[in-house]
C-alpha cells in the first residue's frame, strides 16, 4: 500500500514539472490523463532485434517513461521484405494496436494515410498541451508543412542535419589508379568500372543484389537536367519539376532524353560485365554489397552520403589499409541538389491510438528529455556505448546494440557524435551541399491522389514491370524498349495523373500571391 501511495505521488509530482507552465484547469485534465499506467506502441520500419540489446535498453527507458508520464513504450517493426505494403496494410487496420508511427511524405506514404484516416489529426492546442518542448521549438512554418485543412498530422524531424541523397561510393584510391582525379560524372563512373573490371581481382564490379529501387534512374535524370522530385505522390520518383520552371509539372520517366542516355549507357554497362549476369534473377542471396564494399571485393556500392560518412569511410579504412573512398552524389555534374524535406522522418499518431494523449507526452520525451533521446538513439552508457575522452560514443566490444530505428524525432541539441563517423568527411561534403542546395520547394502542397488512384496504381504497375530491364540493361534495343514503355504510361492514364498534379500545383501558387 505505501509503494502504491508512494508512486501516485511520484507520478503527481511529475505530472505537476511536466506541465508547469499550464493553467489550472490544463494540470487537472493532465493529472486525470496520467492516473493510469498505459503502453505505447511505437511502430517503424526494420527487422526486429535478435540479441538482448533492445529489450535492455527498453527497460531503463520504461523506468524513465514510467516515472514521468506514467507510460511504457514497446516497438513494433515492419521488417524491410515488401515493407512498404505491409506497412500500409498495418495503418489500415486501425485496430488501436499501434500509437506513434514513423513515417515520412516522401518516402513511407504520409499524406496517403493521412488523407485515408489513418493519421490522426492533432490541433495545435493538443500539441501545446501534451508535446509543449516539441510545439516550442518547431517554427510556424514547419508546423504548417505538416498541415492537411488546417490540423496537424506529424511532428516533423526539422532540428537533424543529415544527407539523404544518393549517389555511389567508389574507391578513390583504384579511380586514382585509372587517371581519374576522383569520380565526378556518369562518364568517369563508366571509366572507373572498366578499369576496376579490367585490373582488379575482385567478384564483379557491382555486386548488385537487381533491385530498380536500389538504382532509380532519376539518379542519373538528376545529373544530367535540374529535374527536382515531387515527394508524396509515388514512391518511384516520376514526378517532379525543373528548378528552371518550378511551375510546370513534368515527368521525365515519359518525357525528355535523360531516360533513353541513362538505358542506353545501362546497355553498355551490362555488356561490359559491371554486374552479375543474374542480375534480376539471383533475389540478392546472401549478397550484402556494402559489406563487400567495405572489405575491398567490390568497387561501388549505392546509397545516402549519410550512409558513406557514418557506416563506410572509416570502416574500409580500417578493413583494407591503403584503401580510400570518395561519394559521386546524384545531381553533381549540375549541381542539383535539394535540402530533403523536413518530414522525410516525422512522427504520426495513429488516428485509432486509445491514448493520444500519452503517446504525445512520450514523444515530446523521446526527442527532448536527454536521458530518454540517448537511450532511444544509443542505448544504455557503461553497457552498449562509452564516451571517450573528446566526448565522442563508441561501442563496448562484446555488447549488444540497439534497434530503435528511430529516425523521427532526432535533435542535434541532443546528438552525441560517434567515433565510427568520418566528422571530417562530413563537415567537408557538408560544406560543398551548402554551396549548391536549394531547400525543397513543394514542402506545403499536399498532393491530392483521391481521385486518379486507379491511375495511379497502374502506372506504377508499368514501371514495376519494365524499370528492372531499363537499369540493369537487359534490352537489346533500349531506345526502342523505352519507346514502349512510354507507350505503356500513356495507355495506363499518366497524361491524366500529369494534367491533374499540374491543376494542384497551379493552385498551391495561385494561393501564395
Amino acid at each position: 500500500m505505501k509503494r502504491r501511495i508512494l508512486k501516485g505521488l511520484c507520478l503527481c509530482l511529475s505530472a505537476s514539472l511536466f506541465f508547469s507552465c499550464s493553467s489550472k484547469k490544463d494540470k487537472k485534465i493532465n493529472s486525470d490523463v496520467l492516473n493510469h499506467h498505459v503502453i505505447i506502441t511505437y511502430l517503424t520500419t526494420g527487422s526486429k532485434p535478435t540479441d538482448s540489446g533492445t529489450s535492455e535498453m527498453l527497460e531503463r527507458l520504461n523506468e524513465r517513461l514510467t516515472k514521468l508520464v506514467n507510460a511504457e513504450l514497446v516497438i513494433y517493426y515492419i521488417p524491410w521484405n515488401n515493407y512498404q505494403t505491409n506497412y500500409n496494410l498495418k495503418l489500415a487496420e486501425k485496430d488501436g494496436s499501434i500509437d506513434l508511427i514513423g513515417t515520412a511524405t516522401d518516402w513511407l506514404d504520409a499524406w496517403k494515410n493521412a488523407s485515408l484516416g489513418n493519421f490522426m489529426p492533432l490541433s495545435d492546442e493538443m500539441i501545446q498541451k501534451y508535446a509543449p518542448k516539441t510545439w516550442a521549438s518547431v517554427s510556424k512554418d514547419h508546423w504548417d508543412v505538416c498541415r492537411l485543412n488546417g490540423d496537424i498530422y506529424m511532428f516533423p524531424e526539422d532540428n537533424f542535419t543529415q544527407w539523404t541523397n544518393h549517389g555511389f561510393m567508389y574507391r578513390l584510391d583504384w579511380a586514382k589508379e585509372a587517371g581519374l582525379n576522383g569520380v565526378h560524372s556518369w562518364e568517369d563512373l563508366t571509366k572507373y568500372l572498366d578499369y576496376v573490371k579490367k585490373n582488379k581481382d575482385v567478384i564483379i564490379p557491382w555486386n548488385s543484389n537487381g533491385s530498380p529501387s536500389t538504382f532509380q534512374p532519376e539518379g542519373y535524370i538528376r545529373s544530367k537536367s535540374d529535374f527536382i522530385i515531387a515527394d508524396g505522390i509515388t514512391s518511384t520518383n516520376m514526378f517532379g519539376a525543373r528548378k528552371s520552371n518550378l511551375k510546370k509539372l513534368y515527368s521525365p520517366m515519359y518525357e525528355g532524353k535523360e531516360l533513353v542516355e541513362y538505358a542506353k549507357l545501362m546497355r553498355e554497362w551490362n555488356l561490359k560485365g559491371f554486374w552479375p549476369s543474374d542480375v534480376l534473377t539471383n533475389n540478392g542471396g546472401n549478397l550484402d554489397n556494402r559489406e563487400q564494399f567495405s572489405a575491398g571485393e567490390t568497387a561501388i556500392e549505392q546509397h545516402h552520403t549519410q550512409t558513406w560518412y557514418t557506416q563506410i569511410y572509416n570502416k574500409l579504412k580500417k578493413q583494407v589499409p591503403g584503401a580510400d573512398s570518395g561519394f559521386f552524389w546524384f545531381g553533381e555534374e549540375s549541381q542539383n541538389i535539394v535540402y530533403q524535406t523536413i518530414t522525410h522522418g516525422a512522427m504520426a499518431i495513429s488516428a485509432a491510438s486509445k491514448h493520444p494523449e500519452r503517446a504525445m507526452m512520450v514523444y515530446d520525451l523521446l526527442r527532448n528529455d536527454k536521458e530518454c533521446y540517448e537511450l532511444i538513439n544509443y542505448g544504455i552508457e557503461g553497457v552498449q556505448y562509452k564516451k571517450n575522452s573528446q566526448g565522442y560514443r563508441e561501442p563496448i566490444p562484446g555488447s549488444h546494440g540497439i534497434v530503435t530505428n528511430y529516425w523521427w524525432g532526432r535533435n542535434d541539441d541532443l546528438e552525441v557524435r560517434d567515433t565510427a563517423t568520418a566528422w571530417d568527411v562530413f563537415d567537408n561534403i557538408n560544406r560543398t551541399y551548402n554551396q549548391y542546395k536549394i531547400d525543397y520547394p513543394f514542402g506545403q502542397i499536399v498532393w491530392d491522389l483521391s481521385n486518379v488512384g486507379s491511375e495511379l496504381d497502374a502506372v506504377t504497375s508499368v514501371y514495376g514491370q519494365y524499370m528492372g530491364n531499363i537499369c540493369y540493361g537487359q534490352k537489346a534495343d533500349p531506345e526502342g524498349y523505352v519507346a514502349e514503355f512510354r507507350r505503356e504510361l500513356k495507355k495506363a492514364g499518366i497524361e491524366k495523373l500529369i494534367s491533374e498534379f499540374q491543376r494542384q500545383l497551379d493552385s498551391f501558387y495561385s494561393n501564395r500571391k
